[in-house]
Formats: structure tokens, C-alpha cells, sequence
């Protein structure tokens, strides 16, 4: 089932990734090292010399999803697929590291990692508080950035979801950030290889 406004949500994260400013507040590491051994900025410089970021993680050993709004920062030798009116992409990585996954539940505080204007890793820790059949939202100052960024449990570092929009005014210091769950990105993963049917 399609999320209610993913096109805008997408939308919204995707134009402004490139945006003068940065959100979360800047990381000197992460507070789990195996998320540092699976998490990968991304990072592009466009024709007009204007600079985007966002980021993405190893799902399975040299496999590794972001958001599709991101392609432009990939090379294209390297995307496996992107799953058809969502805004997910995997593509190969040499990295292998894959992280423990949980399901999200209400309440439940989380960190979402992302890469700011200047390139550098940025953190945001938040709460779960809406759910969708295949995303859930959670309140925190991340925004532009985080798009394909990991989102983890805090208390166990667990990868919970891949974040890709946001709903609200990008201007507020905290909005509600849209994530993809875990079970959503995998079984997508599995239809890209042939291993499931189409949901």
C-alpha cells in the first residue's frame, strides 16, 4: 500500500537536500560502533557547483539501500534496482557490516543519522509517534540530509528504519520525520531479487 503523500514527503526532502543549511547537530561518532561499520555518506557536487548529501546503510553483505531521490550522488554501475512508487534504491557496496533489526514501537526514542551541508556526519535522537502499513514517523530536528540515513534504536542500536521525508515546515525546530520500517525495506530487497512476490 502506498504512503499517504510519499511523493511530497520525498519531494520535500529531496529539494532540499542541497539547501544552505543543516539539521540534527554534528557527531563526532556514532553511539554504536557496529552503525559506523554499516552507515555511508553520500555526498555529490552538481553541475552549478551546488553540493547535496544524504546517506545510506548495508542491509546485507555488499548490499546497501537509501532513498531513490539520491540516485544523483551514486554511480550508476553500481544501483541494483529501485522499487516502483517509493522512494528506495539499493546498490552495491564493498562494505558487509549488517546491522540487528527491530520493529518500531510507540514511544520508543530513536537516533537518526544523516550528513549536513558541509559534508559532515550529523545526529538527531527523537520519539516514534505515528505508524503507517509501511513507514512510521518519529518527532525529531533532522531533516534535509538524513534522506536514506539509518534510523536506530537508542537504547540498543537495532536499525529500525530508512528515513525519507518529512512532514511540516522545514523552518520548525523539530518536525516529523517519515521512515521506512525494516520488514518494508527488506521484502523489497527480496522482490528486486527474484526471492518474493510482488506486495
Amino acid at each position: 500500500m502506498r504512503l499517504p503523500c510519499i511523493a511530497a514527503l520525498a519531494l520535500a526532502l529531496g529539494l532540499s537536500a542541497c539547501g544552505t543549511g543543516s539539521f540534527g547537530t554534528p557527531a563526532t561518532g556514532f553511539a554504536f560502533p557496529q552503525v559506523a561499520q554499516s552507515y555511508i555518506p553520500l555526498h555529490a557536487r552538481d553541475w552549478m557547483l551546488a553540493t547535496h548529501d544524504g546517506a545510506s546503510v548495508v542491509i546485507a553483505p555488499g548490499i546497501a539501500v537509501t532513498n531513490a531521490h539520491n540516485a544523483g550522488m551514486l554511480d550508476p554501475s553500481v544501483i541494483l534496482g529501485r522499487v516502483k512508487g517509493y522512494d528506495l534504491l539499493y546498490y552495491r557496496t564493498d562494505k558487509s557490516a549488517v546491522l540487528p533489526t527491530a520493529v518500531p514501537a510507540e514511544g520508543e526514542e530513536v537516533i537518526a543519522y544523516g550528513q549536513g551541508s558541509d559534508g559532515k556526519l550529523r545526529v538527531s535522537r527523537g520519539t516514534v509517534r505515528r505508524f503507517w502499513p509501511a513507514a512510521f514517523g518519529y518527532v525529531s530536528n533532522a531533516g534535509p540530509g538524513f534522506s536514506g540515513g539509518p534510523v536506530v534504536d537508542a537504547r540498543t542500536g537495532a536499525l529500525l528504519g530508512i528515513t525519507y521525508g518529512y512532514e511540516g515546515d522545514t523552518d520548525a525546530k523539530t518536525r516529523l520525520m517519515v521512515a521506512y520500517t525494516m520488514a518494508f525495506v527488506m521484502d523489497q530487497l527480496a522482490v528486486l531479487q527474484g526471492r518474493a512476490a510482488p506486495q
